[in-house]
């Protein structure tokens, strides 16, 4: 392990690598329910238990494809009333695209071109595509801050006709054109990088603060087509480990982040590309457990047969999991699920907000300690990171939900916050230590001047004041519910 970080300082200090800042994105509320409909759009599965949103299948029965001589069958993502509807495949309507859209946290800066252009981009290890918007893009807010392929002198158009395009469930779509530039990130140069240019968009796309997405997944899973037929290209770090000047040893990127509850976490928070941050290692007191993964569905996936509720084992045999930057909740299997909140003091599943409630008077000595397993070692999940954010002005919503209908799990950054993550590409494996905070600060949000403070039953209103505010005021409405 000590080559490993000899080779590793070298290479820092000959191209002056750096941490990529990871910052939370200004003025983004948690809110569970959105979370966990994120995720059912990302990945497409559907809840085992009761619930307002699902995905349900329809048949298109327009003239376009009836004189094609075919029916096309597909699913959508729907909700229905927030009172249980008599038949919930009639009476429901489309989920807006805008509840659908990528659910990172946190915005990390890189430069493209040559000159640099600086943009802050969503760094998301479940997907693999690098797009941008572009400023042929109208319809974006932030002109200041798009990438303009005119003012680099090293990109490159396709010569293939490259496109890409990203669809939700209810039509909506980003899509563009694709070129080749240069890109740095963390002080790491990666040359020929594909770059997916937004040319068009849905309304619903024009808003946030990011500039795009940049996908640290696996190139099988790239939506760039040539002539209509996949043509996945290489993500940014399959390019830096081509380009032969990186030792195997540092054919890696890392990450590491830390709650919004407490002060100056927006600080902490970070990545790196090529190295792995030795004191974070030494500081947790363990060595890296490292576990092989199977990349060939695109994912960082890895075997995951064990959990832990306050000591009592919970088997899943034969189970896995994947880790994912862009998936903000812990999603496991119900065995799992369902044995964590039984031990947790008046918490109940709620139909309307779609997932675990927890109530708002409960103390951190309250809560179980939750431990599920990389590979062959287990590893605790903060137990304030149990309390994602509240759902009202009683409860919290829990950080760990149902995985569904999916096959394996999806350890989002309720549990990434709780390791130092080194996701080593080069050697086809991932690797963590533990990183728990000391504490953190776990007081529910007061809403005093709320239209729902005083009121016993929930309204058509949600909670979602952030607990990083702390502050009182009114309880904003979301589109979603």
């Amino acid at each position: 392990m000590g080559s490993m970080y000899q080779v590793q300082s070298k290479l820092r200090q000959d191209l002056g690598l750096h941490k990529v800042q990871a910052v939370r994105k200004p003025g983004r509320e948690l809110n569970g329910t959105k979370a966990y409909v994120s995720a059912m759009a990302r990945y497409g599965f559907n809840p085992t238990e009761e619930s307002r949103f699902f995905h349900l299948k329809k048949t298109d029965l327009t003239k376009e494809f009836q004189r094609r001589g075919y029916t096309r069958h597909w699913e959508q993502l729907v909700r229905t009333p927030q009172e249980r509807p008599d038949d919930p495949q009639t009476d429901n309507e489309p989920v807006p695209a805008e509840d659908q859209q990528y659910d990172t946290q946190y915005l990390c800066e890189i430069g493209i071109g040559t000159p640099q252009q600086k943009v802050k981009l969503d760094f998301d290890t479940g997907s693999a595509d690098l797009w941008v918007r572009c400023t042929d893009l109208s319809l974006l807010h932030h002109s200041d801050k798009k990438f303009d392929p005119k003012k680099s002198d090293t990109f490159q158009e396709s010569k293939t006709d490259q496109t890409w395009k990203i669809q939700y469930g209810d039509g909506s779509t980003a899509s563009g054109t694709v070129g080749t530039d240069v890109i740095t990130v963390g002080g790491l140069q990666i040359k020929d990088q594909a770059i997916e240019l937004a040319k068009k968009v849905s309304s619903a796309f024009s808003s946030g603060e990011a500039d795009g997405l940049l996908g640290l997944a696996f190139s099988t899973i790239n939506t760039i087509e040539s002539d209509g037929k996949p043509d996945p290209q290489p993500t940014p770090v399959e390019n830096m480990i081509s380009q032969k000047d990186i030792p195997k040893e540092a054919e890696l990127f890392t990450s590491a982040f830390y709650s919004a509850r407490d002060d100056k976490s927006e600080e902490k928070s970070f990545y790196t590309f090529g190295w792995v941050d030795e004191d974070l290692v030494k500081a947790s007191g363990k060595d890296i457990t490292w576990t092989p993964i199977d990349n060939s569905e695109g994912f960082w996936k890895f075997p995951s047969e064990s959990a832990t509720v306050d000591g009592e084992n919970v088997s899943v045999s034969g189970n896995t999991a994947i880790a994912d930057t862009g998936t903000t909740l812990a999603l496991v299997s119900d065995t799992v699920c369902k044995a964590l909140y039984a031990k947790i003091p008046g918490s109940k599943y709620s139909y309307r907000y779609q997932g675990y409630l927890i109530p708002s008077t409960i103390t951190a000595d309250q809560l179980p300690q939750l431990s599920v397993a990389i590979g062959g070692e287990q590893f605790v999940i903060q137990k304030e990171d149990l309390l994602l954010a509240p759902a009202d002005d009683d409860h919290w919503y829990g950080g760990v939900q149902s995985r569904g209908t999916m096959p394996f799990d999806i350890l989002g950054d309720t549990f990434l916050k709780s390791i130092y993550a080194i996701w080593d590409q080069g050697n086809n494996r991932f690797g963590a230590v533990p990183k728990i905070e000391a504490n953190q600060h776990t007081v529910f949000p007061t809403t005093e001047s709320s239209p729902e403070a005083n009121s016993p039953e929930p309204t058509d209103k949600i909670g979602n004041v952030s607990p990083v505010e702390q502050v009182k005021g009114a309880v904003k409405s979301l589109k979603l519910l």
